[in-house]
C-alpha cells in the first residue's frame, strides 16, 4: 500500500533522532501553553510528532524562557530518581509507540500560525527535584509546579481567625455573664412603683423595670423563709430537700439549731464555682449553720457553694433589735406566764389552807413552789437577756465581726461590701446574691432615710433598700459593666399585712389586690416581683403575663454560666430564657404546686392546650383546700398529684 503524504502537523521527519508521539489531547496541551489559539489541526486518533519542527517553525517542546535553562533542563535539578523517565518521556506523555498508528488517517490543516513570541518573566530558580514530592518540577519541557500565593492564602488565614475570635468572644459574653441577684426580704409586690405603688419613692426598681422584663406572675415556691430560699438556692421544691417542716413553725429561729440546707443538695452558687465563677453571698443566708457542732460548718454559705460571706447566718427578728418587743410572744405566754400564773394560785391557796387551819402544809412545799416560779421567771429573762447576742450576730466567712449586730448604717455598710467585691472581680466573672434584712422586722433606717417616706418606718425601709440597688446599678455603670450583666430582683414571698408590734403599729407592707401574705398561699402570699435586666439581650420595658417561679433562676443561671444540669435529681425550675427573649410566648410551667411546710394547700394550672383555652391568658386552678376541706382533702390531692410531681 503506498505511504500517505505527510500531515501538516509534521511537514519533515528525519529519520535520525526517535520520534515521540502524542495524542491530540497532547496537541491541545501545547496549545494552551503557548503554541498558535485556536488549532485544531489533529483529527480524532491523530498523533503529533515531537522534536521537530512544523511548517510553522514550532516544535514539539516549548522553548526555555529567556535567560534561562531548556525547558527540559528546568526543574530536574540534576540527576536524581527517576530524572530518566522524565527526560525522555515526561510525566504527561505515555511512551512513544511504534507500528501502523503513526500512519493515521490525515487531519485537515491548521490556520496560519503567528510565530510565538516569548512572555517576559522573570526566570524561575532551579529547585532540587525531591521523588514523590509535590513541589519538583513538571518534567522536560514544562516548567516547575507554581506555588499558590502565600500572601493571599495568609491573610485568608489571619481573617478567619479574627472571625473566630470575634464570635468566640460574643458568645462568650453571651453566655458568661456576672449575676446579681437581689433578694428583698418580705417586700409585697404592692410596695414597688413598677408594680403600681404611687406613694413609695422606688427609682431603683423602677429603673430594672424599665431596663429589663417585668414579671407579673412571678411566684414564690413557699410563703416562708426558709423552704422559699431553699428552693430558690435549688431549683427544686423544699419538700424534695426536706427544708419543709411537719411543725407550726417552718423556718430556722435559732443559729445554734443542727438544721439546715443538706450538703447533698447543689445550689447554682456550687456550679458557678466550679466553672469558674467568683461567688459571695451578703445579706440574710437563713438555711442553717452547723450540724454535730459549733466547727462543722456543714450548713453555712462557703459549704454551698459561695466562696464569700458577710452576713446574718440566721433572720432579722424583733428580739434582734432593743425596744421592738418580741416575737416569742406566745411561747412565753405557754411556757412562762401561764405556769407561774398556776404556781402563784397554788401558793395562795396553800397559805390560805394553812391560815385557816384546814390543811397542814410543810415547810418544803412554799420553798419548792417559790423555788420553781424563781427558775421560770428566771430563765425568760435570761432567755430574753441572751438571745439577742446567740443569735443576731454579723459573721464574715466563719469570723464573727459584730455581736450582737448593730443596726446603724447596716444597709450601708452591707452595700459598700457588695461594691467592693464587684470592684475585685471587674476581670473575672463573679456571681453575687445580695439578699437585704429589709424589710423584715424589726424594721431600721438610717438617718439619712428615717421619716421620710410616706408609709412610716417601713416606708422608710423600702427606700433605703431601693437606694442600694441604685448603688449597685451605679458601680456596675461605673466599671463599665451594665451590659455584661444579669440583674435579677426580686422577694422571697409576699409581704406579712398581719405583723404588729407590741404598741399596735402595724409593720406590714402591701400586697396589692391580692388576697393574703406571708405565712398562707393566697395570691398575697406567694405572687412576688420578679424584674430581670440585662441590655442588649433583654427587650428594655417588656411585660410578661405568664407563670414563673422563684425556682427558675437555678436553671436560668447555671446555663448561662454554661454549666449542665445536674442529672441525678429532679429540677423543678424552667429556663427563663426563651421566654425573656421574646422565643417563647408560653411558660414552660403546666402545674405550680404551692405548699406550706409539708402540706399541699393549692395547685396552679397552666394548659398546654391552646384549642380549649385562650393563648393570651393563663388559665389557673388556685384554691385554699386545706382552709375550707381539712387535712383530708389536701392529702387526697396529693396523692392525685404525686405521678406528676415524681416526690423522692
Amino acid at each position: 500500500m503506498p505511504a500517505r503524504p505527510a500531515e501538516p502537523c509534521a511537514p519533515s521527519l528525519q529519520r535520525a533522532a526517535p520520534l515521540r508521539t502524542v495524542p491530540c489531547s497532547g496537541a491541545r496541551r501545547l496549545q494552551r501553553a503557548g503554541s498558535q489559539p485556536g488549532c485544531s489541526r489533529c483529527a480524532p486518533g491523530a498523533r503529533l510528532h515531537l522534536g521537530q519542527p512544523d511548517a510553522a517553525g514550532h516544535s514539539g517542546q516549548r522553548p526555555a524562557a529567556p535567560g534561562g535553562p531548556p525547558r527540559a533542563q528546568r526543574g530536574s535539578g540534576g540527576p536524581g530518581p527517576g530524572a530518566q523517565t522524565r527526560s525522555s518521556a515526561g510525566p504527561r506523555y505515555p511512551p512513544a509507540r511504534t507500528g501502523s498508528r503513526s500512519a493515521a488517517p490525515r487531519a485537515p490543516p491548521c490556520a496560519p500560525r503567528a510565530p510565538w513570541t516569548p512572555r517576559t518573566r522573570r526566570a524561575a530558580p532551579a529547585r532540587p527535584a525531591v521523588p514523590g514530592s509535590a513541589l519538583t518540577g513538571g518534567g522536560p519541557g514544562y516548567p516547575p509546579r507554581r506555588r499558590p500565593s502565600m500572601s493571599k492564602s495568609r491573610e485568608m488565614r489571619i481573617l478567619w481567625f479574627l472571625l473566630l475570635f470575634l464570635c468566640e468572644a460574643r458568645s462568650q459574653a453571651v453566655s458568661r455573664p456576672n449575676f446579681i441577684l437581689l433578694v428583698a426580704d418580705d417586700l409585697g409586690i404592692g410596695d414597688p412603683g413598677c408594680y403600681g405603688n404611687k406613694t413609695l419613692r422606688t427609682p431603683g426598681m423602677d429603673r430594672l423595670a424599665q431596663e429589663g422584663v417585668k414579671l407579673t406572675q412571678h411566684l414564690a415556691a413557699s410563703p416562708l423563709c426558709t423552704p422559699s430560699r431553699a428552693a430558690f438556692m435549688t431549683g427544686r421544691y423544699p419538700v424534695r430537700s426536706g427544708m419543709a417542716s411537719t411543725a407550726g413553725v417552718g423556718v430556722f429561729i435559732f443559729s445554734a439549731c443542727s438544721g439546715g440546707l443538706p450538703t447533698s443538695e447543689v445550689t447554682f452558687a456550687k456550679l458557678l464555682k466550679n466553672q469558674g465563677y467568683s461567688t459571695a453571698l451578703i445579706g440574710k443566708w437563713h438555711l442553717g449553720n452547723n450540724c454535730h457542732n459549733k466547727a462543722d460548718f456543714c450548713h453555712h454559705p462557703m459549704s454551698h457553694g459561695f466562696g464569700y460571706f458577710y452576713g446574718l447566718l440566721g433572720t432579722n427578728m424583733r428580739d434582734c433589735k432593743p425596744g421592738d418587743g418580741t416575737v416569742f410572744i406566745r411561747g412565753i405566754r405557754v411556757l412562762a406566764f401561764t405556769p407561774l400564773k398556776v404556781i402563784t394560785i397554788t401558793l395562795l391557796t396553800l397559805v390560805a389552807l394553812k391560815r385557816l387551819g384546814l390543811l397542814r402544809v410543810p415547810p418544803a412545799v412554799f420553798f419548792c413552789l417559790l423555788f420553781l416560779a424563781a427558775l421560770i421567771l428566771g430563765l425568760l429573762l435570761a432567755f430574753l437577756h441572751y438571745f439577742r447576742p446567740l443569735n443576731c450576730f454579723l459573721i464574715r466567712n466563719h469570723e464573727i465581726t459584730q455581736q450582737p449586730m448593730s443596726f446603724d448604717n447596716l444597709t450601708q455598710r452591707l452595700t459598700r461590701d457588695a461594691a467592693r467585691f464587684i470592684r475585685r472581680n471587674v476581670d473575672t466573672p463573679f456571681l453575687l446574691v445580695l439578699s437585704y434584712l429589709h424589710v423584715h422586722t424589726a424594721l431600721y433606717s438610717s438617718e439619712e432615710f428615717a421619716g421620710k417616706s410616706k408609709h412610716g418606718i417601713y416606708g422608710d425601709a423600702v427606700e433605703e433598700m431601693d437606694w442600694s440597688i441604685g448603688q449597685i446599678l451605679n458601680v456596675l455603670d461605673e466599671l463599665r459593666l451594665t451590659n455584661n450583666t444579669l440583674v435579677y430582683f426580686t422577694s422571697d414571698h409576699g409581704a406579712h399585712v398581719e405583723e404588729v408590734n407590741s404598741k399596735g403599729e402595724v409593720h406590714g407592707g402591701s400586697n396589692g389586690i391580692y388576697k393574703g401574705g406571708k405565712a398562707n398561699n393566697w395570691e398575697g402570699g406567694i405572687r412576688i416581683p420578679g424584674i430581670f435586666r440585662w441590655p442588649g439581650v433583654l427587650q428594655a420595658g417588656l411585660e410578661i403575663d405568664e407563670p414563673t417561679s422563684n425556682m427558675d433562676v437555678f436553671p436560668t443561671v447555671v446555663k448561662l454560666a454554661g454549666s449542665p444540669l445536674p442529672e441525678d435529681r429532679v429540677i423543678d425550675g424552667r429556663d427563663l430564657m426563651p421566654l425573656l427573649q421574646g422565643r417563647s410566648r408560653r411558660s414552660d410551667h403546666e402545674f405550680l404546686f404551692h405548699y406550706c411546710n409539708m402540706f399541699l394547700n393549692a395547685v396552679r394550672w397552666h394548659p398546654h392546650n391552646k384549642m380549649c383555652y385562650r393563648e393570651d391568658k393563663a388559665s389557673t386552678l388556685l384554691s385554699s383546700i386545706s382552709a375550707h376541706f381539712g387535712l383530708w382533702s389536701t392529702r387526697i390531692l396529693q396523692s392525685a398529684f404525686s405521678n406528676s410531681l415524681h416526690l423522692r
